[in-house]
């Protein structure tokens, strides 16, 4: 208890510095009149608990000091919880994983993992809307002075004497893809959404609680 109670002050106060009156009582109108850094708090708390949104609503009810962490006397009904989810938009979800990465501390290198993804769809989506290529996200990432390990074709001695010098830092890519594996499951369950979309909001989600757990550590 202790821990999931450690753990909801996080999403609180990363809740109350994402929204502009961070002083709104929780429930200021009653029943479903939730302020908006509550339900903030209570998606990103609801990661951890890897439940149904029903039993999401009973096992909530079942820790009155948990519920005490966000200034409430019981929790949201699940279909509250639902509409929450499913209204907040990526910018401000990215928002939210930003200040989160800020708090863990940024490592200075990323990666980008679509295994366990509905990839058909989701690739379809961003190269009709960013139009680019491998080549062209390569120079993007040197003009912007990062160091892009994507590994070539090898259908030249350039190319291939490109891929020799990367081997080194390219091999730990093993360290990315059991973080990537240990966000998408939790004893050998997939995420739950089925939509791409809903896809990068739940794994979205799941990075900004796996930062501040990180940042508590």
């Amino acid at each position: 208890m202790a821990s999931l109670r450690r753990l909801a002050r996080m999403c609180r106060d990363l809740a109350k510095q994402h929204v502009d009156n961070p002083d709104v009582p929780a429930a200021p109108d009653g029943a479903d009149g939730y302020a908006k850094w509550t339900q903030i708090a209570l998606i990103l708390f609801r990661v951890e608990l890897e439940k149904s949104l029903r039993e999401t609503e009973d096992y909530l009810n079942e820790m009155p000091a948990v519920l005490a962490v966000f200034d409430l006397n019981e929790a949201p009904h699940y279909s509250s919880l639902s509409r929450w989810e499913q209204q907040y938009r990526m910018r401000e979800l990215r928002r939210l994983l930003r200040a989160s990465a800020e708090q863990a501390g940024w490592s200075g290198e990323a990666a980008i993992d679509a295994s366990g993804f509905q990839r058909d769809q989701t690739s379809y989506h961003y190269r009709d809307r960013a139009n680019y290529s491998w080549s062209d996200l390569r120079e993007e990432c040197r003009s912007e002075s990062t160091r892009p390990l994507i590994k070539h074709m090898e259908q030249t001695p350039l190319q291939k004497a490109h891929n020799a010098r990367m081997n080194d830092d390219y091999n730990q890519r093993w360290m990315s893809e059991t973080g990537f594996s240990q966000l998408k499951q939790d004893d050998g369950e997939k995420l739950r959404s089925r939509s791409w979309h809903g896809q990068f909001r739940e794994l979205t989600r799941k990075c900004i609680v796996h930062n501040l757990t990180q940042a508590a550590s």
